[in-house]
């Protein structure tokens, strides 16, 4: 019989392989795996007669059998996501599910089934939030005398519950922040169930950094003097602030001199290692005073307030508040704007964008120049590959830069040679989905690529080659990020000069590394 349902199997696979060339005739099927992930919800009828539902699950599976595990002849093979049914009487069985591959392999799970016509006894549920994800809860469940659970999530009043198994866990995304009634039912193969009901508060809070991107928070804005702030569209998008989503602050015309604008955190600004709040600013004229004054959330005499003054109009730029003499124990946890603080407003409108905590120190992030004279280059070089801060070789053309970098891939390095530098803060994909590099090559028509990687994880990365063009002399090369995300937390820019090809001691420069559209 085995081997019956294996030629099937191949029968199968001749099918869907009829359509293709010869190139594809010699497939290796031992070298496919047998199936994994195996498992079977097992649902029973609450109705006192032992009647059992398998639906089993797995990956790389063509077809199912299962042994029941009371002495009952096996179930014939049935296709993947059939179920099949068989009828216990009370007890508990170790049934067995036998899962087969394209190739005749075979994986075995052990299948626990409880038949019961009593109710679950012993019911524990465990209902967490889920780290990193606001949004989230998950739920799992033991019991005594159960077959399978249900789980109820609260959010609609017509809510189909969702079948689980004990050992698994559930998920499930809130759309909105309110406080939910989750309900958890233990069911056994008899009329009488076990529940367990819960209240979960799902928040969602606004934390620093704030970059105003975020579909799900509320950016909840508290308005006085003649002020008003929302969300809006980014007024100038460039590479000072490539986000799609800033606050916008209008003074409207006559407002009080100190109109202003705040909103709260959901837990106090930390203190104890960073002193400093930064923000870009965008306003229609230089030389007015930016107030940011920090409020405990209880108590609004608990203050405290830093002033700087703006030097740009019309464009981006980024301001410092300095708070290294405050006091970490006053909880401050509101966080209060003013633009052209002490003049009656105007009508003019002021954006702000990314408040952060800080250092105040310079930092490394995009553009990348490399002219600035406080800033460490650091670069991190592999493959026999050795990245420096150099003069730029040729200062002519679209490249006058006095400092570049240049990377130099040793004689017999890997093909795979390159460096990489690491940014202050992850890469904001939100408007601009390109890059551009300014590079300068001894040849044309070798490979650069570029590869941006998350700093905490390497096996999130995304890479883009291009080809240059011109031998000793600059060129922009231009990388296409699209499908890259801010979510990706893209920190560590990597590149290659002719990649696929073994060094032979050859530097290469690049400069001016920017996003773009």
């Amino acid at each position: 019989m085995k081997k019956l349902h294996f030629i099937i199997s191949l029968f199968v696979l001749t099918i869907l392989l009829g359509c293709s060339n010869d190139d594809n005739s010699n497939i290796d099927l031992d070298s496919i795996g047998a199936p994994s992930n195996v498992s079977a919800l097992t649902t029973v009828t609450q109705d006192n007669t032992g009647k059992v539902t398998f639906l089993p699950k797995g990956e790389g599976v063509t077809q199912y059998k299962v042994n029941y595990g009371d002495g009952s002849p096996e179930s014939d093979y049935f296709g993947s996501g059939g179920t099949v049914i068989h009828t216990y009487k009370e007890g508990v069985y170790h049934a067995k599910i036998k899962a087969m591959g394209i190739n005749g392999k075979v994986t075995e799970v052990d299948q626990e089934v409880t038949v019961s016509f009593l109710a679950p006894t012993n019911l524990q549920v465990t209902l967490a939030h889920v780290a990193g994800d606001n949004l989230s809860a998950s739920v799992t469940a033991k019991a005594n005398l159960e077959t399978f659970f249900q789980v109820y999530f609260g959010e609609t009043p017509e809510e189909i519950p969702v079948d689980f198994m004990e050992g698994q866990t559930i998920k499930h995304t809130y759309a909105n922040v309110g406080e939910y009634k989750v309900k958890v039912v233990a069911l056994s193969g008899g009329i009488a169930t076990t529940t367990y009901e819960e209240t979960i508060a799902i928040s969602n809070p606004v934390l620093l950094p704030v970059d105003f991107e975020s579909a799900t928070l509320n950016y909840a804005f508290n308005n006085f003097g003649g002020a008003n702030t929302t969300v809006a569209n980014n007024p100038s998008v460039n590479e000072d602030n490539p986000s799609a989503k800033v606050a916008k602050l209008n003074k409207s015309a006559g407002s009080e001199v100190w109109a202003g604008s705040f909103i709260e955190l959901g837990v106090p600004i930390d203190f104890s290692t960073l002193k400093k709040i930064k923000i870009k600013a965008w306003s229609p004229k230089a030389g007015i005073v930016v107030k940011m004054k920090l409020e405990n959330l209880t108590d609004s005499n608990i203050n405290t307030e830093v002033d700087v003054t703006n030097t740009i109009a019309n464009g981006w730029e980024e301001l410092t508040f300095d708070f290294s003499a405050v006091d970490n124990t006053k909880n401050y946890q509101r966080v209060v704007v003013f633009f052209d603080f002490g003049n009656n407003g105007t009508g003019a409108d002021y954006y702000f964008d990314d408040i952060e905590l800080t250092a105040g120190v310079e930092t490394v992030k995009l553009p990348l120049t490399f002219e600035s004279s406080v800033l460490t280059y650091e670069f991190t070089s592999f493959g026999g590959a050795n990245s420096v801060l150099a003069d730029n070789p040729d200062k002519t053309g679209i490249n006058t830069s006095a400092k570049v970098g240049a990377l130099t891939k040793g004689s017999g390095s890997e093909v795979w040679a390159g460096s990489f530098i690491e940014l202050a803060s992850p890469l904001n994909f939100s408007t601009f989905k390109k890059l551009k590099m300014k590079v300068w090559s001894p040849q044309a028509g070798i490979v650069v690529k570029m590869k941006f990687e998350n700093m905490s994880d390497s096996t999130i990365n995304k890479e883009v080659d291009a080809t240059t063009t011109v031998a000793n002399g600059w060129e922009e090369l231009t990388f296409d990020f699209t499908g890259a995300t801010t979510a990706n937390q893209f920190q560590r820019v990597v590149v290659f000069f002719d990649f696929g090809a073994s060094g032979t001691g050859k530097t290469y420069y690049f400069d001016d590394i920017k996003q773009s559209n």
